[in-house]
């Protein structure tokens, strides 16, 4: 089945969903209110995110069906997908304590690693290697900080529909080049929900993604990457090279926050993209860099992991170094002035 048609289709969904959302944020005032841990100065209606977890979980068993993804994928997409989302969007409308939104990030996590069948053997050096329970331990692990650290990344207008939709259309063209072109659907689609959001968000945005539009993001490109590694582990350490600008900005900051003695619950505005807007005065420019350096950085060193079969632990050592760099020369996790 040919899904081309698709594309153009799910994006102008997810591009009126938005408009619809918008209208009832503004109607309940669902508004994102600027404070002192603010990066933005005009109150702007929050919870838009939403369109993206509609548009992209209603085509997820029409992949299945035609045999695109495993139905097993997809449960893990779909039950992890609608647990963080519906999380979100009671956090987005109240209040949830952090006990229970943990508690609940580690089921859906744990809920999609048992479909995804585990955490799959990894190249290290030349060498495969079986973690086993450990392996299955760290993917829970990961996929709750993957969810959550995009949470913490969503904090300038455009960047984190910017970042999913560089990440996921890099590994389309990884995908591609290197003959996994069944593994490029699901994805693809993903990208044309985000960006029918990346509409209405992209500086100056006129609605915000919402915890329940960030956290599902998280997730499912976590999802992605683990469902990638059962089919390459060159695979695996791709998705991780092409999630390099958030996973050091948010890890180097929590961190430095951690050895300082902050309470990392609070919320804040140390990440260093926050510091780099402030330093710009607009969020535009930190935006289009983000989507800079994954296209003309990650993006080929990715490649080179795939394509070229270079070492996937030491390309993401050569691939990280610059953003560890940059998130020191932005003041990561240092204390706001």
């Amino acid at each position: 089945m040919n899904f081309i048609w698709c594309l153009p289709v799910l994006a102008g969904i997810s591009l009126f969903l938005t408009w619809l959302l918008r209208r009832y944020a503004l109607a309940t005032s669902l508004i994102d209110t600027p404070n002192a841990r603010s990066s933005h100065t005009i109150p702007t209606p929050r919870g838009g995110g939403v369109a993206i977890v509609l548009c992209f979980l209603m085509v997820v068993p029409v992949l299945a069906w035609a045999g695109l993804i495993q139905w097993s994928w997809a449960w893990a997409l779909l039950g992890a997908g609608v647990a963080i989302a519906a999380l979100g969007f009671l956090d987005d409308h109240g209040h949830v304590p952090a006990r229970w939104r943990l508690l609940g990030h580690f089921s859906a996590a744990v809920w999609a690693l048992f479909f995804l069948g585990g955490f799959a053997p990894i190249d290290v050096f030349g060498f495969i290697v079986d973690l086993g329970w450990f392996g299955h331990f760290f993917a829970v692990l990961y996929l709750v900080w993957l969810l959550n650290l995009y949470n913490f990344m969503d904090g300038i207008d455009g960047i984190a529909s910017i970042e999913a939709l560089c990440v996921c259309l890099g590994m389309c063209a990884i995908y591609w080049l290197a003959g996994y072109e069944t593994l490029i659907w699901a994805p693809l689609l993903f990208c044309m929900a985000v960006l029918g959001f990346l509409y209405w968000n992209f500086p100056p945005a006129r609605i915000f993604m919402g915890d329940a539009g960030s956290g599902f993001i998280g997730i499912t490109l976590g999802i992605f990457s683990i469902q990638a590694a059962w089919v390459s582990p060159q695979l695996f350490w791709a998705w991780l090279i092409m999630l390099g600008v958030f996973i050091v900005d948010a890890t180097f900051t929590l961190v430095r926050r951690i050895l300082r003695g902050d309470k990392v619950y609070e919320a804040h505005r140390s990440h260093a993209y926050q510091f780099a807007s402030r330093h710009f005065g607009k969020h535009r420019p930190v935006t289009l860099t983000v989507a800079f350096i994954n296209v003309f950085w990650l993006l080929p060193i990715a490649f080179g992991t795939v394509l070229l079969d270079l070492d996937g632990a030491l390309a993401i050592c050569v691939a990280y170094v610059p953003l560890i760099l940059l998130a020191i020369r932005f003041n990561a996790g240092a204390l706001e002035k």
